[in-house]
């Protein structure tokens, strides 16, 4: 056999690179496509756009996610968030590993109550927080150790009672309470 038929013989190196090529970028497209719809089943809330009411008050108004909770997006003085709405959580909180980064820090020991019994936590102040255009300054917190794995911050009533909610199906309107 000579080398001219020997060549024929051997797929095109070149065409098989792309096809490789091809298939590396389409399994990563899929990839991100998947990761962003997964991420907006979890927060379908991350684009919040704020409203005045009838009332003149400024409302944000929440779709409730995947899993009949109201997840949202952030802000703790000036870091973007991710805040689960937990009507049970006497304050804010914030997962340890997630305290330095957001400027908190640990001030009193404290303990929790929570599903899983009693936590060690720390108390901590929330300079600013922000939920739309809905404002909150210096909010009582807590820095929770035992929530390392956790990528949201629950949204406790220190920051929930000075909120007015309205429920209508699977929509949350939120608005500062008188």
């Amino acid at each position: 056999m000579n080398n001219l038929e020997q060549k024929n013989n051997t797929p095109p190196l070149l065409s098989r690179n792309f096809l490789i090529i091809g298939w590396v970028v389409v399994i990563g497209l899929l990839t991100l496509v998947a990761g962003r719809w997964e991420e907006r089943q979890i927060n379908p809330n991350q684009q919040l756009v704020s409203q005045v009411s009838a009332e003149g008050k400024s409302e944000v108004v929440l779709q409730r996610n995947r899993y009949g909770h109201y997840v949202t997006s952030g802000l703790i003085n000036g870091q973007e968030v991710t805040l689960l709405l937990d009507t049970g959580a006497t304050y804010v909180s914030v997962p340890e590993n997630m305290a330095e980064g957001l400027g908190l820090r640990k001030m009193a020991r404290s303990q929790s109550s929570t599903a899983n019994g009693v936590v060690d936590t720390y108390l901590t102040r929330i300079e600013y927080l922000s939920i739309g255009d809905l404002e909150f300054y210096d909010i009582a917190a807590s820095i929770n150790p035992g929530m390392n794995h956790d990528t949201s911050i629950l949204l406790g009533m220190s920051v929930l009672k000075n909120i007015e909610f309205t429920q209508r199906g699977d929509q949350l309107t939120l608005r500062l309470a008188p």
